[in-house]
């Protein structure tokens, strides 16, 4: 049993470590020829990796050898804190009557999060009353949910009182003509005031369209503050929402007392839009060329190029590889966040072989529990965000807006282990692992790795968006200590240059999409 589970593992992490690096069809006979002579070797090698654990006396750069990756044992030096300054003035002081601001929000649900924490300090900025946010109806996610259909308006509304007006729609019969306008991206305070209030001094209301990253990075303290007041504590869910989340962790909970939970996306639209080649052959080439053609702004992209620079998703493959090499075992409870995987069982199987206890919010459910939420892709997304942020460890094959805004979350919320793979230096170590021991892989792993970790000493001000990195609202407690000695805990070491990620990077929804109608 456990020698055919070897030659399984083997002939998938061949099929998709190694077959897919070859792009001509040409390469694939004697890849597959290739494969029987390198299978013994594999099997030594994955038969290492079934123990997961180093030798106590093997040391790793950057990491001591008896900690493990579920902790961090510098966390409880830092604390959220988004509180306003004394100078901050309220919106009973400085909000103008009859000026509405009204926000147009884009893309995916994640995406649109950015948009509605951007949207509260635009108004205040503008001293404008906001308008709740309307959400993207529109794009091929094709999701006809309201704001109050996710997030509890209500609450929303009243937490964000002192700081800005929000009501639900504009006043009738007192606004007229509602002028459109979109803003640049990156925009700061500086930009709305020149650009936005001159069409107050005209019109009562202002719409801004395709409102996702219109925020600057860079503002004063307390409208970062305003950020994550917004972010991390006035969006909260809806109950239904919140109700089916904490069942879906109590039931991974049931499973195990702490668990790892996996946002890989590896939709058919992401593998195309991506534009890397993943080892599906001319059918792969075929399929994904053909969904690409969707959207009209995309330029033709090198694979090989894409991948050495670390702009390729992770595949399953890899990611299993990657849990593995950093000290998770076979025992570990997994649940995945995902939609349709491109491949489906065949693709994920390489993981589930070296993570058998794999897990969706559809194994763990009836479909009578999901019946409510089955037909909507954003509330779908929220029960899979709120299991992610809930989990001992997140992991992400991405650097998608939901494992960014996660990440900032989770370094808010006490600097909980978050793992983003550096694909740039994974990439060369994935080619040549079975070339290494099982023990020098692992610590090259590690050490590819750090700043990628969610360590305290990751987050410096102005790595990456603020919605991943919002350094401003990250305060140090000089009383504490570090964990106990031997407890556990991540390492802290340099950060590597790749560590910084970047926004400008384009994401799924920012390309102009040609609509057929079929969706995706």
């Amino acid at each position: 049993m456990k020698r055919h589970r070897s030659e399984f593992i083997g002939l998938h992490i061949l099929n998709n470590l190694i077959i897919r690096r070859r792009r001509r069809r040409s390469f694939l006979l004697p890849l597959l020829s290739a494969a029987c002579g390198c299978l013994l070797l594999l099997c030594a090698a994955l038969s290492v990796i079934r123990c997961h654990r180093l030798p106590s006396n093997t040391s790793i750069k950057g990491r001591s050898s008896d900690l493990e990756p579920w902790s961090s044992i510098q966390s409880n030096r830092f604390y959220g804190c988004s509180n306003a300054s004394s100078d901050f003035r309220t919106a009973e002081m400085k909000t103008e009557p009859n000026r509405y601001l009204l926000i147009a929000t884009s893309g995916g649900l994640n995406q649109q999060r950015t948009g509605i924490t951007d949207a509260v300090v635009a108004a205040y900025i503008l001293n404008a009353t906001l308008i709740v946010p309307k959400l993207d109806q529109d794009s091929f996610w094709k999701d006809p949910s309201n704001f109050s259909d996710i997030f509890d308006v209500d609450w929303f509304v009243s937490y964000l009182s002192k700081d800005v007006k929000i009501i639900q729609r504009l006043p009738e019969g007192e606004v007229g003509e509602v002028r459109t306008a979109r803003v640049p991206r990156k925009c700061d305070a500086t930009c709305y005031q020149s650009r936005i209030l001159p069409i107050f001094k005209k019109k009562s209301a202002v719409q801004l369209t395709k409102f996702d990253y219109r925020l600057s990075n860079w503002l004063d303290q307390d409208l970062q503050k305003l950020r994550c007041r917004v972010n991390y504590h006035a969006l909260r869910f809806t109950h239904p929402i919140l109700q089916m989340g904490r069942k879906l962790v109590d039931r991974m909970r049931m499973k195990s007392n702490r668990f790892v939970a996996l946002h890989l996306r590896y939709e058919p639209d992401m593998l195309a839009f991506s534009g890397c080649y993943y080892g599906g052959g001319e059918r792969e080439t075929r399929e994904l060329g053909a969904l690409r053609k969707r959207w009209k702004t995309l330029h033709t992209k090198d694979p090989d190029r894409e991948r050495r620079q670390g702009k390729c998703l992770l595949t399953p493959a890899e990611i299993g590889l990657m849990l593995s090499a950093l000290g998770f075992g076979d025992d570990v409870h997994v649940y995945v966040a995902s939609g349709e995987i491109y491949g489906g069982e065949a693709t994920v199987a390489p993981l589930r072989a070296l993570f058998p206890n794999l897990h969706t919010k559809e194994s763990l459910t009836s479909k009578e529990e999901l019946a409510q939420f089955s037909s909507y892709s954003s509330r779908l997304a929220a029960l899979d965000f709120f299991v992610c942020d809930e989990s001992d460890v997140f992991v992400a094959n991405n650097n998608g807006n939901m494992a960014k805004i996660l990440a900032g979350r989770r370094r808010y919320f006490g600097h909980k282990p978050t793992i983003r793979p550096n694909a740039k230096r994974l990439h060369e170590l994935f080619l040549n692992w079975d070339k290494m021991a099982w023990g020098e892989f692992s610590s090259r792993v590690w050490s590819a790795q750090v700043g990628f970790m969610g360590e305290p000493s990751e987050a410096e001000a102005g790595r990456g968006s603020f919605h991943e990195n919002p350094f401003s609202c990250i305060c140090r407690d000089t009383e504490a200590k570090d964990g106990v000695e031997g407890s556990g805990g991540m390492f802290v070491g340099e950060v590597s240059e790749e560590a910084i990620f970047f926004e400008d990077d384009q994401d799924l929804a920012e390309a102009e999409y040609v609509d057929d109608g079929n969706g995706i």
